[in-house]
């Protein structure tokens, strides 16, 4: 296919164009879609403003269909040759519809259309990731009130510090999740901006409404500054990918801390057979590789995400190409954060506290605390004193259960509030 920047049909040397393309044109076919939504946006602008007529409209409009269609069904392939999604999209347009085809590019660079798509690629996926954290949040409230007395040490410097429950261990990945989120939404909210229109970072002289495509694309608000609209790229990806980063830094730790728990020196839950895998060599192992996998899937996400800063760092104001090598961390990330919540709520389904294993490891200098503040309470005794006194003293048969529900605090072990996280959820929903 005819390459769009191409005036003179000079060739491109081969090397030149393989280095250039790089794994590009393999990449766009994630943004295909986004580019047609997009690309039938601008065709009723140039129909408002006159280039296309009503007939070369409809022309266009059911040809960008078709091509979806045909992408959906595995139908369209993107060359090195092709280059991007833009060139095969506007070659199949000229192929299909003609003159009204050479037309579509009239006020739009390759530049804002790889900036509409990306957006509303990165605005797609955060509104499916933030259902997935409000999921995998609601199951984890669920368990919390399943097990929500069962005792159980909470750990401090990686040591017993004070008895808490199953059910509030889990309180805290359901309330991490719901701020994850919040957070995808408010990133949203954040890049809820059209760049199109803003063509290579100059505006144009065709009078394209942008107020009007920003309507027809699906975006709230119009990205005023054409050349900020470049600028932008890697700052909008870079949001997005925290908001990612942030994600997996809750699946991480829930993975890190179930890969002890579930060790036998921990013994704490039950896995189910399923979600395990086997040693090649030793017959008695089973293996939570998932979490392992998910545990190192943190730190590929939080590098991509410094790579994106990375490359968009001290760029020249304008479009660079640099913001090519964007796009993997970015589709990579957003595959695997997806795929991760996915995974946590599966191994979730599959584990059982252990209540009498964990009841033999709880260490007695673990009511330490409990009897200073007894003290406080009952005897008037001034805090420091009492953590003195308390030191070495020995608590003797503890009733766990009383233990746990005399911490009333907000939010502690004995006072969940699981009823705020189901409301978090039916407002978020």
């Amino acid at each position: 296919m005819a390459k769009l920047w191409n005036k003179t049909g000079t060739k491109l040397h081969p090397a030149v164009e393989k280095y250039t393309a790089g794994t590009d044109y393999l990449l766009d076919m994630e943004l295909m879609p986004f580019d047609i939504i997009a690309s039938a946006a601008h065709a009723k602008g140039l129909k408002k403003i006159g280039i296309l007529n009503a007939t070369e409209l409809i022309q266009v409009l059911k040809s960008l269909d078709s091509l979806k269609k045909k992408w959906k069904l595995g139908k369209v392939k993107i060359t090195q040759a092709d280059e991007d999604c833009h060139t095969v999209i506007e070659n199949y347009l000229v192929a299909v519809c003609g003159d009204a085809g050479k037309k579509i590019h009239t006020g739009r660079s390759r530049n804002d259309q790889v900036l509409v798509a990306t957006r509303l690629y990165m605005k797609t996926h955060l509104i499916k990731l933030r259902k997935s954290c409000l999921e995998l949040a609601g199951v984890f409230v669920k368990i919390a009130e399943k097990y929500e007395r069962i005792p159980m040490p909470g750990y401090s410097h990686t040591e017993q510090a004070m008895l808490t429950t199953v059910g509030h261990y889990f309180a805290a990945y359901a309330e991490s999740l719901l701020d994850d989120a919040d957070l995808l939404a408010a990133v949203a909210q954040h890049i809820d901006k059209n760049p199109l229109g803003s063509a290579a970072g100059f505006g144009t002289s065709i009078p394209v409404d942008r107020k009007f495509t920003t309507k027809e694309v699906g975006f709230t608000n119009v990205q005023i500054n054409s050349l900020y609209c470049q600028n932008s790229r890697g700052k909008f990806e870079s949001v997005y990918m925290e908001a990612l980063t942030q994600v997996m830094l809750t699946l991480g730790k829930f993975a890190n801390d179930m890969l002890l728990f579930t060790s036998q020196e921990f013994d704490y839950f039950a896995v189910d057979p399923s979600l395990t895998t086997g040693s090649s060599i030793m017959p008695h192992k089973h293996n939570l590789d998932a979490l392992e996998i998910m545990r190192g899937q943190v730190s590929v996400v939080v590098a991509n995400q410094l790579m994106v800063k990375d490359i968009a760092k001290n760029l020249v104001s304008g479009y660079n190409r640099d913001g090519q090598l964007m796009k993997k961390p970015l589709f990579e990330s957003t595959k695997t954060v997806a795929e991760s919540l996915e995974a946590a709520g599966v191994v979730l389904a599959g584990l059982e506290p252990k209540p009498e294993s964990i009841r033999a490891k709880i260490h007695p200098g673990i009511f330490t605390a409990d009897i200073a503040n007894a003290m406080v309470v009952k005897e008037g005794m001034p805090f420091r004193d009492a953590y003195k006194k308390a030191a070495g003293m020995d608590a003797g048969d503890v009733d766990l259960k009383k233990n746990i529900a005399g911490k009333k605090s907000l939010g502690a072990p004995g006072n969940l509030d699981l009823a705020a996280y189901r409301r978090r959820i039916r407002k978020a929903v």
